[in-house]
């Protein structure tokens, strides 16, 4: 008996932070931003073939700020399939450059260039503004509701700590 009851509990309590973690709002004030960047990398190891973790070294990078799904000032790519605009590329790294940071007996891979996207989105509640992070989806929401400044009504995740949804709101 003592193990259902504590079963019990454990499922109220799961059942409780589920119920609480996934809270909505309308806004009517939005923005979306996608960082777009490019990054120049390179793995260090002693053996790159059977490194588990190999260390990782960037070099340049350059980035642009995506507004609304807006072309940004200094985008020169784009938009790409996801409707994104990406910043010129960075120069590649030197074979001096790749070789300084080497240590003894480790051996470097060639750079590599990474593409990273970080999306948030800015809303206004009453006076306040918020930031915080989101995904493409809610990105291309927000771009596609932004022209019309339709309402959106946004689903956060847990803890409210990002918006893992974003639906328009029929007036």
């Amino acid at each position: 008996m003592p193990k259902l009851t504590c079963l019990t509990t454990q499922l109220i309590v799961l059942a409780t932070l589920s119920l609480t973690s996934c809270s909505t709002t309308s806004v009517e004030q939005y923005e979306a931003t996608a960082l777009t960047s490019y990054t120049w990398q390179v793995k260090y190891a002693n053996n790159l073939t059977n490194a588990p973790q190999p260390r990782i070294e960037s070099f340049a990078a350059t980035s642009v700020l995506n507004k609304n799904g807006l072309k940004p000032a200094g985008a020169v790519v784009g938009p790409d399939e996801q409707g994104l605009w990406w910043p010129t590329l960075p120069p590649r790294p030197s074979i001096d450059e790749v070789e300084k940071r080497k240590k003894p007996q480790e051996e470097a891979s060639k750079p590599e260039l990474q593409k990273t996207v970080k999306y948030q989105i800015t809303y206004g509640v009453g006076e306040q503004q918020k930031t915080l992070p989101t995904n493409y989806d809610v990105y291309r929401q927000v771009v596609k509701a932004y022209p019309s400044k339709t309402p959106l009504e946004l689903t956060f995740g847990l803890n409210d700590d990002s918006v893992e949804k974003a639906e328009p709101v029929s007036k």
